[in-house]
Parts: C-alpha cells; sequence; structure tokens
C-alpha cells in the first residue's frame, strides 16, 4: 500500500508533477457514481476534513497538521494512478509500483481544478488522497485531489485561451479557463488580470493534468514580483 505519513511537501510536488508528465497508460473504464456514495463508510473512522487540515489545492502541499485530539490518529496519504473503482473504493496503482485502496465517503471532500463531488472521479485520474488507515487496510479519505500538478515551469508562449510551457524537458499546454484560472504577482493577492504575464518568465503554475491529451487545466499561474510588461 502507498498510503504513508506525514511527509516533505516538496516530495510530494515532485511524484504528483511524475504522475502527470509520465502519462502512463490508462487501465480500466467506469466512474464512480452518486449512487456508490450512498454506501458511505460514515462512522467507521473517517472524520471532517477539517480536522487533518485544509481541502483547497494549496492544502496538497502544505505540511500537514498533527491533530488536537489525541484520540485522532495522524493523517496518511495515497497518491498514483486510479486502476478501478469498486463502489466506494478508488483501486490506486502507486507511483513507486505499489497499490493502495482508497474509500471515499459524502464526507470526502474532493478537488479536481474546483470543488467538486466524488461522481467527477474517473478509472485513469491521478490521485493523491488524505485520510485515515482503516483496520481493512484502505485509507479512509477526508480529501482527495484529482490531476492535481504543482510545477515551475517556463512560460514560452501565449495564446487567449493557453499558455505554452516549459518544465524540463516536457512542453505543455497550460488551458486557461474563464472564471477560473487567476494570476499571482508576487505577494500580491491571486488576480484575474492575466495581462502582465509575458514570454520568458519563470511561473509556478497550480492546476489540473488532463489524462485525455496531457494539457493542464490552470487554477493559478504565479510570477515573480514585478515580472513582466503589460502585453
Amino acid at each position: 500500500m502507498s498510503a504513508y505519513r506525514t511527509g516533505d511537501p516538496l516530495d510530494r510536488r515532485r511524484f504528483l508533477t511524475a504522475a502527470a508528465l509520465r502519462g502512463a497508460t490508462v487501465i480500466g473504464t467506469g466512474a464512480l457514481t452518486t449512487g456508490a456514495l450512498s454506501t458511505g463508510v460514515l462512522g467507521t473512522g473517517v472524520i471532517g476534513a477539517t480536522s487533518l487540515g485544509a481541502v483547497d489545492a494549496d492544502a496538497a502541499f502544505a505540511a500537514p497538521i498533527r491533530p488536537l485530539d489525541p484520540a485522532v490518529a495522524e493523517s496518511a496519504f495515497a497518491e498514483g494512478r486510479i486502476t478501478a473503482i469498486n463502489q466506494d473504493v478508488l483501486e490506486v496503482a502507486g507511483s513507486y509500483g505499489d497499490h493502495s485502496r482508497v474509500r471515499v465517503t459524502n464526507a470526502t471532500s474532493v478537488w479536481k481544478a474546483r470543488a467538486t463531488t466524488a461522481a467527477d472521479i474517473e478509472t485513469g485520474d491521478g490521485l493523491y488522497a488524505r485520510g485515515l488507515p482503516l483496520p481493512d487496510g484502505t485509507l479512509a479519505a477526508d480529501a482527495v485531489w484529482v490531476n492535481i500538478v504543482n510545477l515551475h515551469a517556463t512560460i514560452r508562449g501565449i495564446e487567449k485561451t493557453r499558455l505554452h510551457l516549459a518544465h524540463g524537458q516536457h512542453e505543455i499546454v497550460g488551458n486557461l479557463m474563464a472564471q477560473t484560472t487567476s494570476a499571482s504577482y508576487g505577494d500580491a493577492s491571486p488576480t484575474a488580470d492575466l495581462s502582465r504575464l509575458t514570454i520568458g518568465q519563470s511561473a509556478q503554475v497550480l492546476g489540473a493534468w488532463r489524462p485525455s491529451d496531457g494539457s493542464v487545466d490552470l487554477v493559478r499561474v504565479a510570477v515573480a514580483p514585478g515580472a513582466g510588461r503589460r502585453r
């Protein structure tokens, strides 16, 4: 099982980025349905998400908090590609050849480029889950981040609906999403104004990978203070 205790958030960023760029073969078909959630595991160890930490996109990379209640176990994590969905259990092939079983319920918070529901989780998606280990070996997830990537890149091209990015030897297409994509310039708050993004800028990119074509739906593009001019 690839569930593990709290660790270095940079290590988590590294394997999430690798999973998105590797483009592994999708195994199996199907999606989790709302009906499957009705057989959830409420009462078997799943606790509220706020007991283990935040559930927004940045929380996937933040240092996990230590529970205040000594009766609550420290959070564990699982990651990899979803190979099958059996009722409320996600079968996950880890990045290092291991395997996890992640249990989701109607109490599980789900992020997939935005806050959503487990009905949007599909076989072939990349997964990063936080929760508590159950006696049967499954991870009872309080939060699941689907296809999340957080990487450093260079802007190589700018179009009306997408950015062309370079990450090491990888060329990535970043999809600009109306009402969702924001830019962060230095320490300023994120804004919908993308006009100061310019070719050649180094940027930290937060978004959700699309397994179908390898592109990334951009949630936030952060550049250094004072970088760029209005184009």
